[in-house]
């Protein structure tokens, strides 16, 4: 096993980079970078190396963020007029563009959880096939494959909704 301190200094630019995709804030992102390397020196000898120090702490990282989500949104009610709406320079493009990423994510959540992982390893984590395939203890032609009949299915979702709005 290497050393713990370069291990963080390779990899925590990878782990903040896929916490950052998937939380889309970077103040997040940065806390949970670091508590994955924490739990990861906290427990480095449950570390099997069946897999690569990357995917493992990935994993680490994930599990924080689904934990981070548990805990921020139970029993949570949002209202609507309590939350802040950003200035920008071009607000009709701001909008546009915040329009287009809700539809599609609608659309990603009507996948199953392994199709939803995969679509946001892929696009947002900006993960590759190989280490997809080791997230999801699967191997790297899987993951292709199975990312491009999510990406078909996905498509056709959209396609079916447009269609029977046009009726």
């Amino acid at each position: 096993m290497k050393n713990i301190d370069k291990i963080c200094e390779e990899y925590s630019s990878v782990v903040y980079r896929y916490l950052f995709c998937i939380t889309h804030d970077e103040e997040i992102a940065k806390d949970l970078t670091q508590d994955t390397f924490y739990i990861a020196i906290k427990d480095i000898n449950r570390f099997r190396e069946d897999c690569s120090v990357n995917v493992w702490l990935c994993k680490i990282a994930k599990n924080l963020w689904y934990k981070y989500l548990r805990d921020k949104y139970k029993n949570k009610v949002v209202n609507i007029e309590d939350r802040d709406l950003p200035y920008e320079k071009n607000i009709e493009d701001d909008i546009i563009e915040k329009e287009s990423k809700e539809y599609l994510y609608r659309y990603i959540h009507k996948l199953d959880d392994y199709e939803q992982n995969l679509i946001y390893y892929r696009i947002s984590g900006e993960l590759s096939f190989k280490q997809i395939g080791e997230l999801m203890d699967k191997n790297e032609t899987w993951a292709r494959v199975t990312f491009y009949r999510t990406k078909e299915k996905l498509k056709r979702l959209i396609r079916e909704e447009f269609e029977d709005e046009k009726k």
